[in-house]
């Protein structure tokens, strides 16, 4: 029998034989970082070496697996942090999709979001959303996010994970982590927040909104006074909040915008976009929710592009569209013109390259003034 290990975000393919011998089956894109020796594909290294050599990353392993976690401590025990899924069917052989954690903690100032999403925290209550498909950061950014309170704010938090990814320990605010799923703290993630309300925190965190009873256990807890930071598979702002809507029925609908009119504070949608210097460049949505944006979610039926336009004037009040942030990327160069493309409908491509030149302009403009 042997266990494969598929990449998922900063390790190559690779393949551990009973011999306790690895085999990288093939190099990927932003593979094992600096201090990792790197490896040829088809090349066999000894087990150990490539423990040695993880162990330069500061990692650790943390199995999130129960059934086949046996197999995986004696295979690569004490070797990585990760989450991450096994499927015992393929090709014979046991797999695995795992994903690589680091322990320390991510700084908010590296995910290269704007301050005022960390500024929105300050808010005694409301809801605000880290959106994004899987695999977009949002994780990261939940974390960075409670980190900062942590060091900043003398808060009381909540967090519902599933799983634990970043293990937080209390600084200027009490933290306390539960971990959702069957034997874990919380069967569900609506349990998890049912409970919270008895457990007087004033920041909820909420790792995944997937339901109807989780979101209205979330707008519950902001009506009563908390903040409550969540996150959602959506890809976009607008579709944040057509999401929410939808999970209710029609019937229901008008006394839901109502809440999220008045409790919703501010939605960041993100994706990540390889760069050139084979790290991950992140691009942010802002919405911040003013009067504007309100009224549009008040009304009988929701225009996305009303949404996106209240994002593209709503600059003032720190709102970012998704069409300036690529813009503002490609003109830094942190992504090429091809990727900012493939983010947005050929419709809007004209847009953006007016906004491209108007950054140049604006920059060049900017620079004559300083000489």
């Amino acid at each position: 029998k042997k266990l494969i290990i598929k990449k998922m975000i900063t390790i190559s393919k690779i393949k551990i034989n009973l011999d306790r011998s690895i085999q990288f089956l093939e190099q990927i894109r932003g593979t094992i970082n600096a201090g990792v020796p790197q490896f040829r594909d088809n090349t066999s290294i000894p087990i150990d070496l490539f423990i040695q050599s993880l162990r330069t990353l500061n990692l650790e392993i943390r199995d999130y697996n129960s059934y086949y976690s046996d197999q995986i401590q004696n295979s690569i025990s004490h070797l990585i942090n990760y989450n991450g899924s096994i499927n015992p069917y393929q090709f014979g052989a046991i797999s695995s999709l795992l994903r690589i954690i680091k322990n320390e903690l991510p700084e908010y100032e590296d995910l290269g979001l704007p301050d005022i999403v960390r500024r929105m925290t300050y808010q005694p209550q409301g809801l605000i959303l880290v959106t994004g498909k899987t695999n977009s950061g949002k994780t990261t950014t939940l974390n960075a996010l409670i980190n900062d309170i942590n060091e900043n704010q003398n808060k009381k938090i909540l967090t519902l994970e599933n799983p634990i990814e970043f293990k937080h320990h209390s600084k200027k605010s009490l933290i306390v982590q539960k971990e959702v799923g069957r034997g874990k703290d919380s069967l569900t993630f609506s349990d998890g927040v049912k409970n919270s309300l008895r457990e007087d925190c004033d920041i909820l965190v909420i790792g995944e909104i997937r339901d109807r009873e989780t979101m209205e256990a979330g707008i519950e807890m902001a009506e009563s006074g908390h903040l409550v930071i969540g996150t959602l598979h959506t890809k976009s702002c607008a579709e944040a909040i057509d999401r929410m809507i939808n999970f209710y029925d029609v019937r229901d609908q008008a006394q839901i915008k109502y809440l999220l009119s008045s409790l919703l504070k501010m939605v960041v949608s993100q994706r990540l976009l390889p760069a050139p210097d084979d790290k991950m460049v992140l691009v942010p949505e802002v919405m911040v929710v003013n009067n504007i944006v309100s009224g549009i979610i008040r009304k009988d039926k929701i225009s996305v592009s009303e949404i996106e336009d209240a994002i593209q004037s709503g600059s003032d009040a720190g709102s970012i569209g998704l069409i300036n942030s690529l813009a503002q990327l490609f003109v830094e160069g942190k992504i090429t013109l091809d990727q900012a493309k493939e983010q947005i409908e050929e419709k809007n491509i004209e847009t953006l390259n007016r906004t491209i030149m108007q950054m140049k302009i604006k920059k060049q403009n900017g620079g004559r003034r300083g000489e």
